[in-house]
């Protein structure tokens, strides 16, 4: 009775990439009809089941699967076009209207309870990576001022990264949070690059013009920077195989961040620079860096 409700696994099919088993199951109240199931032999006639077997009802006990201590069922389901977290949470919000007998709680785990971890865990790392890029920043340039100019890059290429999730409807992910921080990495580098050179030419009688000329002679670097990382990470953009669901959130946030930081550290950034020296044209010596 137990294999009949479960079902005989009787072989395997494969679709694309995975394998499913092709599970045979039989009605309890149709079970009596099964000794007329024909079975081809040989000759090409046929011969009722029956006649060379034996039919009937076997009662076995059951499997109780317990953890810790307490009886459980488990009900397992794979979501396919939405994230899990979303799905979960309607789920909730549907059972939250049943009424259990007492005795009986419900628990979500696998890749839910994962993913509630990883979030916990990005809410402590994510603070601990934006205090370390402000900490070295300013190792790297002894004044706050430029640190917040370069920092300005993290923010914005944030919010770059979300909008281009918004509009290809996608969620944030762990993958894509992954995606965050890996452009943040690329954002200060850049803006690194263009400021250091601007401070440079600052010290050679160029006054605040050098935002103007830093701009300009970093213009390549910076592009292909952005180009070489953002190019890169487009066919993961647009991947549609097993595994894309993780690789289509990262490289999304990664190129929509890179945009829009990439056109903060050219543009927006060296207008900053020229605006807060408006009225130092003077050239910048060691001791007067921002």
């Amino acid at each position: 009775v137990e294999a009949v409700q479960r079902g005989l696994i009787g072989g395997e099919i494969i679709r694309h990439r995975m394998r499913e088993n092709i599970v045979i199951k039989i009605d309890l109240k149709q079970l009596g009809q099964l000794k007329n199931l024909p079975i081809p032999l040989p000759s090409g006639n046929t011969l009722p089941l029956g006649e060379i077997a034996q039919i009937e009802q076997i009662w076995v006990p059951t499997t109780v699967d317990r953890h810790q201590g307490s009886r459980r069922m488990v009900v397992e389901c794979n979501v396919r076009g939405r994230d899990i977290g979303s799905f979960v949470q309607e789920a909730q919000s549907k059972i939250s209207a049943l009424k259990l007998p007492n005795g009986y709680w419900i628990e979500w785990s696998g890749k839910y309870e994962q993913l509630q971890d990883a979030t916990k865990s990005f809410a402590v790392l994510m603070p601990v990576v934006l205090i370390m890029i402000v900490m070295i920043l300013y190792i790297a340039f002894h004044r706050w001022k430029p640190t917040i100019l370069i920092f300005l890059n993290v923010p914005v290429a944030l919010f770059g990264g979300l909008l281009i999730l918004w509009l290809r409807d996608m969620p944030l992910s762990i993958s894509a949070m992954i995606g965050c921080i890996a452009l943040f990495g690329v954002a200060v580098m850049n803006g690194i690059v263009m400021l250091s050179r601007t401070q440079e030419l600052h010290h050679i009688h160029l006054g605040f013009e050098a935002a103007y000329l830093s701009a300009q002679e970093r213009l390549r670097p910076v592009l292909t920077t952005a180009l070489v990382a953002g190019l890169g990470f487009v066919p993961m953009a647009i991947a549609q195989g097993v595994g894309a669901e993780v690789q289509r959130p990262l490289a999304t946030v990664v190129i929509g961040g890179l945009v829009s930081s990439t056109t903060l550290t050219l543009l927006i950034l060296p207008a900053l620079y020229a605006w807060i020296y408006r009225k130092q044209d003077t050239v910048l010596t060691d001791q007067d860096q921002i």
